[in-house]
């Protein structure tokens, strides 16, 4: 979530628009499960492709705040490594009022995001791409693509579509993975030096994932839940 501009005091929190916007998934929003090591403050994304039909498919994707040490927040091994740049943006306080929302998320910004961790993803009707394997692929490479392109030597240039870091191959369907605490089978991708992901489809339709950087893994509980 980034705001731009000068914004008045008594800006609107737009998380609030976000909550009235997820209730157009026509499925449960799906999270991980509660833990110290992770902080959930309802940075939800949402997105959609339409036809003539209406809506054809959703994703809702929940970015987490990590915490290394939960006991001590004030450890400095919680903090991101934040180039100069990013380091001197956060200290700067302007000479204007801002919301209490926005210096929240300024103050958050000096520590790890898991970015799009997990994602709830639903297809109106059946294909190749709506398969736990496809579904999975996707988030894995949207985020390497979008969160680590300089550790795989790609240009800074956005636009840019090189070759997937991951295909259908590199995927293990002979996992299981705990969901609102019922044991299912799943699938993952451990064969990616920077991420591990895993997936998983809904009793109600749809599919759950999650890309999670493996630097941090021995620190987050890999289970699955409705979230609140």
């Amino acid at each position: 979530m980034r705001v731009t501009g000068i914004l008045p005091e008594d800006a609107p929190d737009p998380r609030v628009e976000q909550v009235e916007r997820l209730k157009l998934m026509p499925i449960p929003v799906m999270g991980l499960v509660s833990q110290p090591s992770l902080e959930d403050t309802d940075t939800v994304s949402l997105g959609y492709g339409q036809d003539a039909r209406g809506y054809s498919e959703m994703t809702a994707s929940v970015t987490y705040t990590l915490w290394r040490n939960p006991t001590d927040r004030s450890d400095p091994i919680n903090l991101a490594d934040l180039n100069q740049q990013a380091s001197k943006a956060i200290e700067d306080v302007p000479p204007w009022p801002r919301p209490a929302w926005l210096v929240e998320q300024v103050k958050r910004m000096r520590y790890p995001q898991l970015w799009e961790a997990v994602r709830t993803t639903w297809h109106r009707g059946p294909s190749q791409r709506t398969s736990v394997r496809s579904v999975l692929v996707d988030h894995v490479n949207y985020i390497l693509m979008n969160q680590y392109r300089q550790e795989l030597g790609l240009s800074d240039n956005p636009w840019g579509r090189p070759a997937p870091a991951v295909t259908d191959r590199m995927v293990n369907g002979q996992v299981n993975v705990f969901v609102n605490g019922v044991e299912v089978p799943g699938a993952e991708v451990d064969t990616d030096p920077f991420v591990y992901g895993i997936g998983a489809e809904l009793a109600g339709g749809g599919v759950v994932t999650a890309v999670l950087p493996r630097a941090e893994l021995k620190r987050i509980q890999v289970q699955f839940t409705t979230r609140a």
